[in-house]
This record gives C-alpha cells, sequence and structure tokens, in this order.
C-alpha cells in the first residue's frame, strides 16, 4: 500500500492530491452507505417494512452519540492537519490524546443516559404504534457498541489528517463487511430477527475499533502517543470544541430533523409513512457518496496548505474541490430521477406468503416513494458548493462561519419549511422543503465563500 506523507499534501499537484485523497474517502463512504442500505434491505426483505422504519427511529439517537467522536476528530483532525503543516508534531500529538480522553468520556456518559431514558426517547423519535417494540430491541444492543463506533469516527479523522487515506478506506470498510456478513448469519440463517440486525450492527463497529488500534500502534503512523499526551490541555479541549462543534451541532440538527420527520410523517400516514422516509434517509446517506468524498479529500488538503500560508493552493483547492463534487452529484441526480421506482423496491419484501398488512404497507410505499424521491434530491447538482464552502470553513480553523454555514441548510431553512409548509401542502409540502433548503443554503454559502477568498485568500502581486 503506497503511503502518502503530511508533506505532499503541501507540495502535490492539487488535482491529483484531491483525487489521491478523495477516492479512498468515497470508497469508504461507499462501502459504510452500501451497510446501510444493504442493512435495510436485508432488514425489509427478512424482517418486514415496519423493521426498516423502527431501525429510523433508533439511527438518529446513536448516531448522535457516535458523532461526538466525529465531533471530536473532525475538530481535532483540522488542529493536526495544521500542526504538522507548521512542522508542530508536539501539538499534534497532544491533541491526538486529547481527543481520545475527550470521546470516552462523553460517549460512555450519553451511553448511561440513553439506557437510562430509553422508553422516553423512542416515542419522541417517532418509535410509536407498531413500530415501538422492533426498536426499542434494536435500540439496546446497537447503543452498547455506540463508544466503540465514536473512537473509529474520531480516529479515521486523525488517519485522514496524517495524509493515509487507503488506511481510513479500510477502517470504513471493515465493519461495514462485518455487518453484512453478520446480517446473513444471525437475521436469515438463526432467524434472530431484530436482535440479530442489532448484534450484527455492533460487531461491525467492535472490528472497525481493532483495526484503528492497530493503525495506530503501528510503524503505519507517525503519532506515537505517552500516556503525557492524555492529560487534558484547557486550550486544545477548547480548540477542538470550537472545531468540533460545527459536526456535531450538524449531526444535533440531523437527529432533531428525523424526530421531527417521523413524527409529522406517522401523523400523515402512519408507520407506512414513515417507512418511506427511512427509504429516502438511506438515499440521502448513499447516493451522495462521491459528494461527501471529495469532502473529505479536500478538509486535510486546505488545512495544511493554509497553515503552511499557501494560499494559491488552497484557492486551487477550493475550485477543483468544487468542480469535481458538482460533476459527481449531477450524475447521482440523473439517476434517482430516472430510476426511483427501481430503488425503492429493492427495499420491500416480494416473498410468498406476505400478510395483508405488509402487503397493504409495500403498495402504499410505492406508490409515495418514487415522487418523494425525486422531490428530495431535485436540487442536487447544486449542493457541491454548499458542503465546499463550510468544509472550508472548518478545514482551516474560522468555526463561528463554519457552524453558520453547516447549519445553514437543516436548521436555519428546512426545519422552518417542515414546520410550516405541511401545514398548506399537506405530505408534499414535506418533500419539497428538501430542494428549497438546498438552493436557499447554496446562495448564502456561496456569498460568504466569495467574500472570505477576495479577502483573506491574497494572492502575492
Amino acid at each position: 500500500m503506497t503511503k502518502v506523507s503530511a508533506e505532499q499534501l503541501g507540495t502535490n499537484p492539487i488535482g491529483k492530491l484531491l483525487i489521491k485523497q478523495a477516492v479512498p474517502a468515497s470508497i469508504g463512504i461507499l462501502v459504510m452507505s452500501l451497510n446501510v442500505l444493504v442493512d435495510s434491505i436485508f432488514v425489509g426483505n427478512w424482517i418486514g417494512s415496519i423493521a426498516i422504519a423502527a431501525i429510523n427511529v433508533v439511527l438518529p439517537v446513536s448516531f448522535f452519540i457516535g458523532a461526538l467522536g466525529m465531533a471530536i476528530g473532525v475538530g481535532g483532525a483540522s488542529i493536526i492537519s495544521r500542526a504538522l503543516g507548521a512542522e508542530n508534531k508536539e501539538k499534534a500529538l497532544k491533541t491526538f490524546g486529547n481527543q481520545i480522553t475527550l470521546t470516552l468520556l462523553l460517549t460512555v456518559s450519553m451511553v448511561v443516559l440513553g439506557l437510562y431514558y430509553v422508553d422516553a426517547l423512542i416515542p419522541a423519535f417517532g418509535g410509536k404504534g407498531a413500530i415501538f417494540a422492533p426498536a426499542k430491541i434494536y435500540y439496546t444492543v446497537v447503543l452498547y457498541g455506540v463508544p466503540f463506533l465514536a473512537l473509529c469516527m474520531m480516529g479515521n479523522a486523525v488517519v485522514r489528517a496524517e495524509g493515509k487515506p487507503k488506511f481510513a478506506m479500510i477502517a470504513m470498510i471493515i465493519p461495514s463487511v462485518g455487518n453484512l456478513l453478520m446480517d446473513y448469519v444471525f437475521i436469515y440463517v438463526f432467524d434472530w430477527g431484530m436482535e440479530g440486525a442489532a448484534w450484527a450492527t455492533t460487531i461491525g463497529y467492535l472490528l472497525c475499533f481493532g483495526y484503528v488500534f492497530w493503525f495506530f500502534l503501528s510503524k503505519n503512523s507517525e503519532l506515537k502517543l505517552n500516556f503525557k499526551h492524555f492529560k487534558f490541555k484547557r486550550s486544545i479541549i477548547q480548540e477542538i470544541g470550537s472545531l468540533g462543534f460545527v459536526t456535531l451541532s450538524r449531526q444535533a440538527v440531523v437527529s432533531i430533523i428525523y424526530l421531527l420527520m417521523n413524527n409529522i410523517l406517522f401523523n400523515l400516514g402512519g408507520e407506512s409513512m414513515v417507512t418511506v422516509y427511512a427509504i429516502i434517509g438511506r438515499m440521502l446517506m448513499f447516493a451522495l457518496f462521491p459528494v461527501f468524498g471529495v469532502t473529505q479529500g479536500f478538509l486535510p488538503i486546505a488545512g495544511f496548505n493554509y497553515g503552511a500560508e499557501k494560499y494559491e493552493r488552497v484557492r486551487e483547492s477550493i475550485n477543483t474541490a468544487i468542480k469535481y463534487a458538482a460533476f459527481l452529484a449531477t450524475i447521482v441526480f440523473i439517476g434517482l430521477m430516472v430510476f426511483p421506482a427501481e430503488i425503492a423496491s429493492l427495499f420491500l419484501s416480494n416473498r410468498e406468503g406476505l400478510s395483508l398488512a405488509e402487503q397493504a404497507s409495500n403498495d402504499f410505499v410505492m406508490e409515495r416513494a418514487p415522487s418523494a424521491m425525486r422531490w428530495v434530491f431535485a436540487a442536487t447538482p447544486i449542493i457541491a458548493l454548499q458542503l465546499i464552502g463550510a468544509a472550508y470553513f472548518q478545514a482551516i480553523g474560522k468555526a463561528v462561519p463554519a457552524l453558520l454555514l453547516t447549519l445553514t441548510r437543516q436548521g436555519f431553512f428546512f426545519i422552518p419549511l417542515i414546520l410550516i409548509l405541511p401545514n398548506y401542502f399537506g405530505e408534499l409540502g414535506v418533500w419539497i422543503s428538501f430542494p428549497i433548503a438546498d438552493v436557499l443554503a447554496t446562495l448564502v454559502t456561496g456569498y460568504f465563500l466569495r467574500k472570505e477568498v477576495r479577502s483573506n485568500l491574497i494572492l502575492p502581486s
């Protein structure tokens, strides 16, 4: 496996470097997204469509706790990239050690609270009626593995900050493959139902943790810690917190959106309507993997070169990343507009002997999901600017604009829209909120990114 040193982030051609960083990130995200997608297909076909809705109810809780690790990872990775760019390795080591301590402290505390309030959290996130029982089974088992997921997410961001994208890719592939294999064994072979799906997911987290732990102990990592690095340093914790708060806020908003969407759609059409949103939610995770991959690949390049004061390379990385991401987003858009019915049908069982209730639910989903999917992804070609723009401010350590731009689409625009438009347009009001929020957020991000580039990335005359 070819190694990529951190110094190459400041010397290699931007186009080739972005591909080298983005392709492994995209593959890793693809495999993780396929894991969620295929996991849902297995659950829908082998357990039932209500089981998909049950997982959709649990995801925002478990993902939010896991996102604590991602937030700490991304916030710390920004510091590490800039520290390595400025040849300050001791700061990079101290940051990494503080990331590990902080991740363990926060996620274990959140798991304890999550298990204690399980009976209140599940209904609050839309786990009502027939959804509650399978959701509680899945939630209880998966939550035990979430601290390992958080450590994986944190470690993965640091691996990428070191300029080792292929190792980061493998770290994302391992739990996905493990989960799918365990799905087949636990659900199809052993017939464990929702409990089998939950244990398959948890084992995937453990496998990922094992690989990331091995990476940092091996010679592949430049970050070799000792005990002094684990002791909290206030200035570093504050910087991790301010930058990581961007990622955490984004995931918190996602969890709030799941809460609102599950409840709004349950009131509009019951459990089957929640299943429609669950399918679309899986596609939101899966279909945009190449765009997210470019965004992930862009972060260490922009951060390193900004830290090294190579502003011309920073500008070039912004322009190149937007072009690549926009091209890929357009391809995704075309596929979703042409094949929405075929995509939705993958999640539904066509086995013999379906109950009348299950068949009625499947018919409802097939009637509603294709048009909903077209509306949700209608503005996909323009989202590259919004994603890269928000990521840029995070990469260079400007926490406040990064936070505000990250929250623009889902927080400032989308949540008000789904609270208002369904009152006038019913179900359609929910789905058209997606493209309206995309367009508004892209306009705002474009304005601030252009202003930032013109005023602070001044090229030498």
